[in-house]
């Protein structure tokens, strides 16, 4: 048994951008959101990640502007420090360790070096109790500062970071917990409370949801969970305080904002639809609908010109004009609509302004109330990773680039955002070995007397680069199917289901079209089951000769030539739950795993070749090599565990990998494999795991040395630091990268050849300089021909040289010639020895260069200086 501390346990990209509210530059040229533990930087045009602020070593909970230089930005992280940004340059300035978990940051332009964060307060057993505290930064020059100097604001707040706001510049602010509002005055340092009554008994419709204060007048906004919103008034006065109240929203509001101006209140909630309120007309507002889902958080920019909502989905929208610009969409883990929630759990210390931070371990996270229903896939053509999306919806999204490429309608119906609303949802999904052909079902019901279920599978078209729906099968089962897998066999097209009603199903794609639709059609070949066990899995063997169907605690064996039954195989008692051949080398060996054991049978012998006792989560093979992964959970957290079945001895095993439950698994083959040869990381070499969390958490298994790898490649991509980080920024540096190899690899005999136009400057100038100071376009048309024309410093012209020189160089050239002629096959293979040497020319040719040569081009030259 191997276990390395060298392989350690990574986010793999999809991390949540959808965690904490993100912020709007100044010049609307840019979005900074938090996203796992780094921060990204986006442009609001191309959508694409400019830059990627590395740094903490937990998760990022918030981003804010520093007001006293709008081109850096601070970020708050779990990890118990602040960092200070150059987010143009993604260099990292300074970090100032607080020492305590830290929710929320917030920052004020009156209040310059000083920032406000949320932190648990001392006596927080239970991990509900939050204060808000103004910590000093320190001014000194080195680059990692402890900023001790903390000063208590507010006591009992709540953590959630939309339930706090500033107003008026700085001048108060206002935090809202259950049915509560605090507005505490920084000149008058006095706190004033304010209470809601319950409109039941539990006091729960009236609870505040969020705050938002106006930047000019003395308001704030408060969103409650009844779905209204209140505008409060003369709250420096406890007794004589005014509210009113205005009502759309039929759930909760989950985000409010005003308008740098203060002319607009925006608001969102679960219907997904951006509401801008008019502060002067109450009654006049806009809507902006159909954003794709819950809104969560609400930005606007410094000027006013450009809104964000985040959503529940992990997608933030970017609205211009009050319309739709870009949509910057992340890793869809199961969502449901559900708004986000933040909890704090496992809290065993917290915080005093006057002590020592004591020790900490609580553990905050988005909780998003839904799960991944289908397998994790990959898409062979595109590299990306396949799972559930939005609902109804299945997701390609490329790891690689940690971008959605595109998402797939599967259930074609407007999704109602009701809550108890039984709805169709996407189940099971499969790809066959060319990703030719997709399977789905979708669902909607639990039981039998209501439930509804379909089977789709979709082809996919080459000209239009997606799957189109084909062959529509509605009821395929009597009940819900549990499985389904493709035959890897290449000469057939064959998908097997098996479902609840005690059967499974073979269906196969026909040789003949349709005539009328010009398309393959699909039907059912075969029907079977086994003394009416329940079939719980199935799989095929790597070249499609065995098919295997678990009943209860049965394995079966299918020829899929003749469907003849050929053996069973039985095992300890128990339900198997998860089935997989083993691959290459091991292919005659099958694997099969029960709530206790994991068990290997061999084929040839048809006995159980060995059997352990441990609760596996998950089960996968990888499809490049011997290798299967089993993730086994012990004592609330999981296990890994990589072995081959012709050996019972793990090849390498990790404890403790992730809190919980595996939920799936899946190895990505590599484009360039690893060269490891030690024993420990060679089963990373040509694949590379990654798997799903309870949390929804995307995680992998990375070496150092890939790591370094990977920071090294990096580097080596950056071309010009003044150059954003775009695709063709990046395919700019390929392509220089490539210039410089040419350049590097030319022998020295050609040191004296003349020399290259050195146009490139002069493009470059054209290119970085602004258009709006660049000279007319005659003068720069004679730089940039000017630069094109190739340097004659290395020899002088013909007309330059006295006539008997050109003579004797014709005599020369015409000698060489007929040397030529007379042994021209030896001539071409001395040539064709050479890999630099140009092809041989002939003497028409050669005449014909000898005369473009005294040609005289001066006339150019007028032409561009005129």
């Amino acid at each position: 048994m191997v276990e390395q501390t060298d392989i350690r346990v990574v986010r793999c990209g999809g991390s949540k951008i959808c965690f904490s509210t993100p912020i709007l530059t100044n010049d609307s040229r840019f979005l900074l959101c938090a996203s796992g533990d780094s921060v990204k930087v986006f442009s609001t045009r191309t959508e694409e990640c400019v830059h990627v602020l590395h740094g903490h070593s937990n998760q990022v909970t918030g981003v804010a502007l520093n007001p006293a230089n709008h081109l850096q930005v601070y970020s708050c992280s779990l990890d118990g420090t602040v960092r200070l940004w150059d987010f143009i340059d993604g260099i990292l300035i300074k970090t100032f360790t607080v020492g305590y978990k830290i929710s929320s940051i917030y920052v004020s332009n009156k209040h310059i070096g000083v920032i406000f964060i949320i932190l648990p307060m001392q006596s927080n057993e239970n991990g509900e109790h939050f204060q808000l505290v103004a910590v000093r930064l320190p001014s000194a020059l080195e680059q990692e500062l402890e900023a001790r100097e903390l000063s208590a604001v507010l006591s009992d707040v709540s953590h959630v970071p939309a339930c706090t706001a500033f107003g008026q510049g700085g001048d108060y602010i206002a935090s809202a917990k259950g049915l509560q509002l605090c507005v505490y005055f920084f000149r008058k340092q006095k706190t004033y409370r304010f209470k809601l009554k319950a409109t039941d008994k539990k006091g729960a419709r009236n609870a505040f949801t969020c705050v938002a204060c106006h930047p000019k007048d003395d308001c704030i906004a408060t969103g409650h969970q009844d779905g209204k919103i209140r505008l409060w008034r003369n709250f420096n006065q406890k007794k004589e305080y005014t509210y009113s109240t205005q009502h759309w929203h039929h759930n909760a509001v989950s985000a409010l904002c005003f308008s740098p101006e203060g002319m607009h209140l925006l608001s969102g909630g679960v219907e997904s639809v951006l509401v801008q309120w008019h502060c002067k007309e109450v009654n006049k507002k806009n809507f902006l609908p159909r954003l794709g889902g819950a809104i969560a958080h609400i930005c606007v920019s410094p000027d006013g010109q450009m809104y964000s909502t985040s959503h529940t989905n992990n997608k933030i929208t970017i609205i211009s004009s009050f319309r739709v610009s870009a949509v910057i969409q992340g890793l869809v883990k199961g969502a449901k609509n559900k708004l986000p929630r933040f909890t704090m759990t496992q809290l065993q210390g917290s915080v005093t302004v006057t002590q020592p931070p004591p020790t900490c371990s609580c553990r905050c996270r988005l909780l998003l109330g839904g799960s991944v229903q289908t397998d994790l896939m990959i898409d062979p053509r595109t590299k990306a990773l396949v799972l559930n999306g939005k609902p109804g919806h299945l997701q390609f999204y490329s790891l690689e680039r940690d971008k959605q490429l595109y998402s797939l309608d599967i259930v074609q119906q407007e999704y109602i955002y009701q809550a108890g609303l039984d709805q169709f949802e996407v189940v099971k999904a499969a790809l066959d070995g060319t990703a030719s052909w997709l399977a789905t079902v979708e669902q909607r019901g639990s039981k039998i007397s209501s439930l509804e279920f379909s089977l789709k599978l979709w082809s996919f078209n080459e000209k239009a680069q997606s799957f189109e729906l084909n062959t529509t099968i509605t009821a395929p089962h009597q009940n819900m199917i549990t499985a389904m897998c493709f035959s890897p066999a290449m000469d057939t097209t064959m998908l097997v289901t098996v479902a609840k009603d005690d059967q499974f199903k073979v269906w196969l794609l026909g040789s003949d079209l349709d005539e009328q639709k010009k398309q393959a059609s699909w039907s059912c070949e075969h029907l079977g089951s086994y003394h009416g066990l329940q079939p719980t899995n199935c799989c095929f063997s790597g070249d499609g000769s065995l098919l295997a169907v678990s009943f209860a605690e049965v394995v079966t064996l299918w020829s899929p030539d003749t469907w003849e039954l050929l053996t069973t195989l039985c095992q300890p008692p128990g339900t198997i739950e998860d089935l997989c051949f083993g691959r290459l080398s091991c292919s005659k060996y099958l694997l099969g795993t029960t709530t206790k054991n994991l068990l290997c049978w061999n084929l040839l012998t048809c006995a159980l070749e060995w059997s352990t006792s441990m609760d596996v989560c998950v089960l996968r093979t990888d499809p490049l090599s011997e290798n299967v992964a089993a993730f086994c959970h012990n004592s609330g957290k999981t296990d890994l565990f990589v072995f081959r079945p012709s050996e019972p001895r793990p090849l390498f095993t990790q404890k403790a990998v992730c809190v919980g439950r595996v939920q799936r698994c899946i190895f990505v083959p590599r484009e360039d494999p690893l060269d490891s040869c030690d024993e420990w990381s060679q089963w990373l070499n040509r694949s590379r795991l990654h798997f799903l969390t309870e949390q929804m958490e995307l995680l992998t298994f990375s070496t150092r040395a890939e790591d370094e790898r990977i920071l090294n490649s990096r580097k080596e991509l950056l071309v010009d630091d003044s150059v954003a980080m775009t695709p063709f920024y990046l395919l700019l540096g390929k392509h220089r990268q490539q210039q410089q190899e040419k350049q590097t690899s030319v022998p020295s005999q050609a040191a004296d050849r003349a020399q290259l136009p050195q146009g490139c400057v002069a493009i470059r100038e054209l290119l970085h300089t602004p258009a709006h100071v660049l000279p007319p376009a005659s003068f720069l048309c004679s730089v940039f021909v000017n630069s094109l024309l190739i340097s004659n410093t290395g020899g002088r012209d013909e007309k330059d040289l006295p006539e008997q020189e050109v003579d004797s160089e014709k005599e020369e050239v015409d000698s060489e010639e007929e040397m030529e002629m007379n042994n021209g096959p030896q001539g071409v293979r001395t040539q064709g020895s050479v890999g630099e040497a140009p092809p041989s020319l002939s003497r028409a040719e050669e005449k014909e260069l000898r005369r473009l040569r005294k040609t005289d081009f001066s006339w150019v030259t007028s032409l561009t200086s005129s």
